[in-house]
């Protein structure tokens, strides 16, 4: 059996997509946490050891590291129901995690970052001159969200994927980004539906 430890900052939506992946396939993770606001994570000892890219989540296997919170999630849903047997569907899957990680986390989760644990008094001017385009670029990938769900329950297929997991995280999370959630009523009942899984488990 498969030793499983996750190198994380708890606060962190990407690292808590492989908490979500872990718990909803049945697997055991330990957990290793770092603070990122610290720098924990640019110190030699992890660049050396964990990742030379000085960045979290690392999902440790066994004695091998795995970096990128998506690339981490697919490897524990290998198998599993969250990873669809239909090759189209699973090509859909990864069209959402690509959309996820280039259109959606790069705006809602920076400007929860940004705002919620920096503080908006706190950035420097490139950061403050960047608020508005990513809040445009946030509610455009809400809106997507919306939209795509008016018709469907989960993002691919007649049940949860990874697809749904990968995006869960900040999206749950949004309202701490400026972000108003009730303007997108499709997506909070898809909220609802993915907390409401028999294994989903809280943030800390």
């Amino acid at each position: 059996m498969m030793r499983f430890v996750l190198h994380e900052d708890p606060r962190s939506g990407n690292c808590y997509k492989i908490r979500l992946a872990a718990a909803l396939t049945g697997q055991t993770i330990e957990r290793v946490q770092y603070d990122i606001m610290k720098g924990d994570t640019r110190r030699e000892d992890f660049l050396r050891k964990v990742n030379a890219n000085g960045r979290i989540p690392v999902l440790q296997i066994d004695e091998r590291f795995l970096p990128e919170s998506n690339a981490a999630c697919w490897f524990l849903a290998e198998a599993s129901p969250l990873l669809p047997h239909d090759r189209f569907d699973r090509a859909d899957v990864l069209r959402w995690m690509f959309f996820e990680q280039y259109n959606h986390e790069p705006n809602i989760a920076t400007l929860r970052f940004w705002l919620h644990f920096v503080g908006e008094a706190n950035l420097n001017r490139f950061q403050k001159e960047q608020i508005m385009a990513k809040r445009a670029g946030g509610e455009h990938a809400l809106t997507l969200m919306e939209e795509h769900l008016a018709v469907r329950e989960w993002f691919v297929g007649e049940s949860v994927t990874l697809a749904d997991l990968a995006l869960y995280p900040y999206t749950s999370l949004s309202e701490a980004g400026g972000f108003r959630l009730r303007d997108y009523p499709h997506v909070c009942a898809w909220i609802e539906r993915f907390e409401a899984l028999p294994d989903y488990v809280a943030m800390d």
